[in-house]
């Protein structure tokens, strides 16, 4: 039933997951080094959500709606949102006007305050989006209507439930792992595309190559090829990325996220050779000057 034998690995984390939920729910204290790997967990989900409306799962169009409920109640929002914000819009545009997670919606620099701004402002910018896509399929399409107002009354009704049976515990293990899960991915996003090159072809995205990154989330690190083949099962992107690696300029290859993140908003905060130049700027100034050439070769053709 699946279309791939390499999502038993996904099916295993998400019931690891959801049983490491009730356990949690169900002792009497919190237990903060489990605590940890749930919160790893929830950013999974955020993976899974990702995946899953790229190429779903299952064969079976019910098994993808139990899929995609489930999915949702632990990412904190319905997934279908990802069809209008990610792969209608993200990937058509690709951090291009009018993408809705671009970059530089701010400022066109790189660092810890535009880092820790940019999900908030992210998010915002896409909720339109995705409320008129889901008004517009009330008259379009009533099986896919339906079906996303399941996944919203799913997720409601286990917030909800959570917050009536006991408040703190939801609070820490619905409502704060939800939040991560929603806030980390759009960190990603920046991570992925900030001052890389959206006109390039193999410059528009930064990748993590290194594997404990890649193993822990689905090869999300591999984002150049994925933005080429969007279609491309995740456990298919490491062989893909391989074949045109070598085209994709060095500094856009990290090899691990960690040192990445250290490196360019900690240690970048006082060593400015660590932060990250704009490729996007400076293909910006290399065509202003071409501009100006040509507008200084017409100007003496004309005299």
């Amino acid at each position: 039933m699946l279309r791939k034998k390499a999502d038993l690995k996904t099916l295993l984390w998400m019931i690891a997951s959801t049983a490491l939920f009730f356990f949690l729910w169900n002792s009497n204290e919190f237990i903060w080094w489990l605590y940890i790997p749930y919160l790893y967990f929830a950013v999974c989900f955020s993976v899974f959500a990702h995946n899953h409306n790229h190429l779903s799962l299952w064969k079976n169009k019910y098994l993808n709606q139990f899929h995609s409920c489930w999915i949702t109640v632990f990412y904190g929002f319905p997934t279908f949102a990802w069809i209008p914000t990610h792969n209608t819009n993200h990937h058509r545009h690709n951090n291009k006007e009018p993408d809705y997670t671009k970059t530089y919606m701010v400022s066109e620099k790189n660092n810890l305050w535009t880092l820790l701004i940019y999900p908030t402002l992210s998010g915002m910018a896409q909720q339109k989006a995705v409320f008129n896509y889901y008004k517009e399929q009330y008259g379009k399409n009533w099986e896919k209507f339906t079906f996303y107002t399941l996944q919203i009354v799913c997720l409601v009704s286990w917030i909800a439930v959570a917050f009536i049976i006991d408040w703190q515990k939801a609070l820490i293990y619905v409502f704060i792992p939800q939040q991560v899960s929603l806030n980390v991915v759009l960190v990603f996003n920046y991570i992925q595309h900030v001052h890389a090159d959206e006109e390039s072809k193999y410059n528009h995205s930064r990748n993590i190559v290194g594997w404990p990154l890649n193993f822990f989330l689905f090869n999300n690190g591999y984002h150049t090829i994925h933005h080429m083949q969007s279609g491309l099962h995740w456990s298919e992107t490491p062989a893909a990325h391989k074949k045109i690696e070598h085209l994709i300029d060095d500094n856009l290859k990290e090899k691990y996220m960690f040192w990445y993140l250290f490196r360019v908003y900690i240690l970048g905060l006082f060593i400015p050779s660590l932060r990250t130049d704009s490729m996007r700027l400076a293909r910006q100034e290399r065509e202003f000057e071409s501009s100006e050439v040509v507008a200084t070769n017409v100007s003496a053709v004309a005299v």
